[in-house]
């Protein structure tokens, strides 16, 4: 039994538009889901992916009006890492993140830049085999297109106290100085830690809240028996509409999710739609006129940018 990869990241945000505009529009993902946050439905959750929201291109944002921007340190995910298919699309990254305001540093075959809230994120040519992952976005060649998850780098001071949770119940094989691969019969993708700041950590906008592994839909019961026989105090499998999923924090502190790969964003919108309306779950239906009148509304990137390339 392994975990299929990464599922998805889910960060914070204090101002959707804008984070409507960067990942949608800069990055050229697809905004395949705009709902609420589950856990505090007065809010927005924001799904972006590939153009058929898979899971290992999902990135999410829970947006919090106002919060002040935090800064990633012990226990927590401080960079994000995608895959792009050649040094040439290295090049294309690094002059479309200049021409839209954004300072991206390449070194080698790494580009690096962060997103309006100080999210970092690391771009990696990657040739592995695995099925590219990608949007179609209109002004994005799609052989430059982001190609799905690499992997995602954490702060921790004592890794060690993580390797028996992370290789002997969860399956994460080791791949180089405190770094894993997490490998399925799909698709893989790794995990490291780096030595912390000296600065306390401080959650906010710009942050990421948790990462999520992707569980094939039988075995998702059995990764919590693992959790649970490695001493994680694992929640109940809570149905989230779009996935199931369990939460726990490994003893680094990084909180971690298993989710399930399905039922999908198809679920209650049809694929060619996704994104465009607000989707409730069932038990939040009630709520939709309020929240249609509270919630800021949305840009439209993809619409824009294809309008620009036409005229």
């Amino acid at each position: 039994m392994k975990l299929e990869g990464i599922h998805h990241v889910t960060a914070i945000c204090a101002d959707a538009p804008r984070n409507v505009r960067f990942y949608a529009g800069t990055l050229g993902l697809r905004l395949v889901k705009r709902t609420v946050n589950q856990d505090d439905p007065t809010v927005y959750h924001l799904f972006y992916a590939d153009e058929e929201g898979s899971a290992g291109a999902d990135i999410t944002f829970f947006e919090y009006p106002g919060t002040p921007r935090g800064s990633a340190g012990e226990g927590m995910v401080h960079t994000v890492v995608w895959r792009v298919g050649s040094p040439g699309s290295l090049d294309f990254w690094g002059e479309r993140l200049e021409r839209e305001g954004f300072t991206a540093e390449r070194s080698g075959d790494v580009l690096s830049f962060h997103d309006p809230e100080g999210l970092r994120h690391e771009l990696v040519v990657y040739d592995g085999g695995e099925r590219p992952l990608v949007a179609r976005a209109p002004d994005v060649p799609v052989e430059h297109a982001l190609q799905g998850f690499h992997g995602v780098r954490a702060y921790a001071s004592d890794p060690e106290r993580s390797r028996p949770l992370l290789e002997e119940h969860l399956a994460f094989q080791p791949s180089g100085p405190h770094q894993w691969l997490v490998a399925g019969e799909e698709r893989s993708g790794f995990y490291a830690y780096d030595e912390p700041p000296d600065t306390p950590p401080v959650p906010g906008a710009g942050t990421v809240h948790h990462v999520a592994f992707a569980s094939r839909p039988e075995d998702h019961g059995r990764w919590r028996e693992r959790a649970l026989g490695g001493g994680a105090a694992v929640t109940p499998i809570i149905d989230r509409h779009y996935f199931r999923s369990i939460y726990f924090r490994e003893p680094s502190g990084v909180l971690f999710e298993i989710a399930t790969l399905g039922p999908g964003f198809a679920v209650d919108e049809p694929p060619e739609r996704l994104g465009e309306r607000l989707s409730l779950p069932p038990r939040f239906e009630p709520l939709r006129e309020r929240l249609e009148r509270t919630l800021k509304p949305l840009p439209d990137p993809r619409a824009e940018r294809t309008a620009k390339t036409r005229s």
